[in-house]
């Protein structure tokens, strides 16, 4: 453990937040950026994310984007926002939880894990920022994911 979080949540919150930032980027659902990296990249990413983290991110999301040749899409969660923004950095930490307890609760990888959130039916929920699911808690939102139940 380094800092208040171990280094584990660390790298994933680095991770959720460099899909989050190529997804606006890119205008992108963040599913097709996952798809994009692929499973070897984004493992490759929750290695290195310490690395990557004391880079400047946007050198890092083009490094990633030229590698997977993602182009550009249609999906603009945040200009379609009639509210305040989250940052990349606060949905990072949504999805981060949401991996890591999908990893404890179903005894999968964190690659697994981060898969199976960004593809599953929550995904459009914590991206709609006209809503309000992603600021809903931790708990709620993971229970959400393993029940199929959620308003």
């Amino acid at each position: 453990m380094v800092g208040r979080e171990s280094t584990r949540a660390n790298n994933l919150f680095y991770t959720c937040s460099l899909i989050d930032y190529i997804g606006r980027k890119t205008k992108n659902r963040r599913s097709d950026v996952v798809d994009a990296l692929g499973r070897d990249r984004i493992a490759r990413i929750i290695e290195l994310a310490d690395v990557y983290h004391s880079d400047n991110i946007d050198a890092v999301s083009d490094s990633f984007l030229e590698e997977a040749g993602l182009a550009d899409g249609t999906f603009d969660n945040v200009s379609a926002a009639k509210y305040a923004v989250p940052s990349h950095w606060d949905i990072g930490k949504v999805y981060k939880r949401l991996v890591m307890g999908i990893a404890e609760n179903q005894a999968v990888s964190d690659v697994e894990a981060l898969f199976r959130a960004y593809h599953s039916p929550l995904s459009p929920l914590i991206d709609d920022y006209n809503g309000s699911f992603f600021y809903e808690s931790p708990g709620a939102i993971l229970h959400a994911y393993l029940t199929g139940e959620w308003d």
